[in-house]
């Protein structure tokens, strides 16, 4: 049960012109990813973005096909949706530890405007709590996350000096 601590949330960020967003979505529990999407959908809706999705098969997934499909330049960010539950095997923390640390990556090494929306939960019941439309739901969360690193990007520029250590540089 969420905390009766309150918590500070930015305001959206406007933007101009409209960020094109890709939901990129694992619908193994088809309920909950729907809840994720609905409160997405609405945040962006709100910032007026553009959105597109693509499901694909489980959470591991989701990190490398938002590194494929960053590649068409298409998108200005990307929002993270799914749900690991706990089950008998430790198969449960390779999945949530894997995927957090590849968008994670995406976000550090490649510079990608990410939210990550992949709930990672004991029990069916606190997935549900997290996807609730009219209340925590982290679909709406990681949608503000990926709107704020767009404006960041936007307002910096995309260009940095930090180059990863297996990133080459080829001098003519």
């Amino acid at each position: 049960m969420a905390s009766s601590q309150t918590h500070t949330q930015l305001p959206l960020p406007r933007l101009s012109p409209k960020p094109r967003v890709l939901l990129v979505v694992s619908p193994y529990y088809r309920g909950i990813a729907d809840q994720l999407i609905h409160g997405a959908e609405a945040v962006l809706a709100e910032a007026n973005a553009i959105v597109e999705h693509v499901d694909v098969p489980g959470a591991l997934e989701i990190a490398p096909a938002i590194r494929l499909i960053s590649e068409s330049g298409k998108f200005d960010g990307f929002v993270a949706l799914g749900c690991v539950i706990r089950g008998a095997t430790s198969h449960y923390e390779l999945v949530c530890g894997e995927s957090a640390r590849g968008i994670t990556e995406l976000g550090i090494r490649r510079g990608l405007c990410i939210g990550n929306g992949i709930l990672t939960v004991e029990n069916m019941e606190q997935a549900a709590e997290r996807a609730d439309p009219t209340r925590l739901n982290k679909g709406r969360d990681a949608a503000v996350a990926a709107l704020h690193l767009i404006a960041l990007r936007r307002r910096y520029g995309g260009g940095s000096s930090f180059r990863p250590d297996d990133e080459h540089i080829l001098l003519a």
